[in-house]
């Protein structure tokens, strides 16, 4: 072979060579230089259904709270509701009975003062000599036929108008008798009498003696005289007409 084409030769294969190592020499560089690719893995189903599961426990216990919270709430209002409606019930039944006390006491102190006036009509009357078949009981008979005619109203006291009790205080009063204001005083403010032995000027009275409703005055002959009601008002009727429960005799 010729010298040049050993130098050919040679200088090829020495570029081919250089090319070679240069390459080999330059590859791996490359290799560390460039960048690692990075893989992500997809979640399993596995994690995701723990995911989900725990979810739906956090919002099972938020709505179990959420639940217990309202019951508690409204169990409140209830229990308060009711002591609300036993406290009022306590008051009602409070407030009836010191109504109940004071309308007891009230009876208590009408039938105490009731029996004072009969005491003091007992004890400050004056007898007289004998009945009322004289000049008092005539004086009272007197009395209340003058007011014939008269009217009636609940509660007067005279002057051309009377009830049936101040009527019959009057016509005592007329002969220097006090008497109890009402019915129930004057039936007891004297001694009870028969019907059968009456004596003119005698007070009648219809109910129980200490509780009577009505009173008037007896005239004799089976007649009374008393203020009866609106309708009539002051008058005279025969005992048949509407028969007393008892009489009693005050003179």
């Amino acid at each position: 072979m010729s010298r040049a084409g050993s130098l050919i030769r040679g200088g090829v294969l020495t570029g081919v060579v250089g090319s070679v190592a240069v390459t080999g020499a330059t590859t791996p560089a490359s290799a560390d230089e460039k960048p690692a690719e990075s893989t992500g893995e997809l979640p399993t189903l596995d994690t995701v259904l723990a995911h989900s599961a725990a979810r739906a426990a956090e919002a099972t216990e938020a709505y179990v709270s959420e639940t217990q919270i309202q019951d508690e709430w409204q169990q409140a209002r209830d229990r308060a509701a009711t002591q609300a409606r036993e406290a009022a019930a306590e008051r009602r039944a409070e407030q009836e009975e010191a109504e109940r006390l004071a309308r007891e006491r009230e009876e208590r102190e009408a039938a105490a003062q009731a029996q004072e006036e009969v005491t003091a009509v007992s004890t400050t009357a004056t007898p007289a000599a004998s009945p009322l078949t004289g000049g008092a009981g005539a004086a009272v008979v007197n009395f209340v036929r003058a007011q014939l005619g008269d009217a009636y109203s609940m509660g007067a006291t005279g002057d051309n108008v009377w009830d049936c009790s101040s009527l019959v205080q009057a016509a005592y009063a007329s002969v220097g008798v006090p008497l109890p204001r009402v019915a129930a005083s004057q039936s007891v403010a004297g001694t009870q009498v028969s019907l059968d032995a009456l004596l003119p000027g005698d007070i009648l009275y219809w109910g129980g003696a200490g509780s009577a409703y009505h009173v008037a005055i007896y005239t004799g002959n089976g007649m009374f005289i008393g203020a009866q009601n609106s309708s009539t008002g002051v008058v005279e009727r025969d005992m048949g007409w509407d028969s007393p429960s008892g009489a009693v005799r005050v003179l």
